[in-house]
């Protein structure tokens, strides 16, 4: 099965913006307690963690495009029972938690233009999956995007 253009499209743009994420810019600096720098590393580290977690869960059906691959399932257990989209989520707190750690404000601007890129790619990829996956409709209403959802009971 040929990889469609717009799954491409989106996978050239985010690592694009990885790469952006990676040039060295002076400007923008900012400094931070000692407290706040190992809070970065926590959330970074915690990214990571996640992102390992839902890569062994994939297994074989990982892939870097928003099209579901011939003969995958749909995950609602594990990491993905609390976020629909958790390797967006774990790159999003690496970068969001580097950022911070390094003082950046350059990478912390580029960090938000990857959650804008992995919002309209997650649009895309949620379409997919429905196409091929009925249920994925009721995941989606129990299920947040990139972060658990909570409901507040008053």
């Amino acid at each position: 099965m040929a990889v469609p253009k717009k799954d491409k499209i989106f996978v050239a743009l985010q690592f694009l913006v990885f790469l952006v994420w990676l040039i060295p810019v002076e400007e923008w600096r900012f400094q931070l307690s000692e407290n706040m720098h190992i809070l970065a590393l926590i959330v970074a580290g915690t990214g990571l963690l996640i992102i390992l977690i839902a890569f062994l869960q994939l297994n074989t059906k990982l892939s870097p495009f928003p099209s579901p691959k011939k003969g995958a399932r749909l995950l609602t257990s594990g990491v993905f029972a609390f976020a629909r989209h958790p390797i967006y989520s774990g790159v999003l707190f690496m970068a969001f938690g580097l950022s911070v750690w390094l003082g950046s404000g350059y990478k912390l601007l580029i960090s938000l233009l990857l959650l804008l890129v992995f919002y309209f790619k997650s649009r895309y990829e949620e379409i997919r999956l429905q196409e091929h996956f009925p249920e994925y409709v009721f995941y989606k209403r129990q299920t947040g995007r990139f972060f658990p959802k909570f409901r507040w009971r008053i």
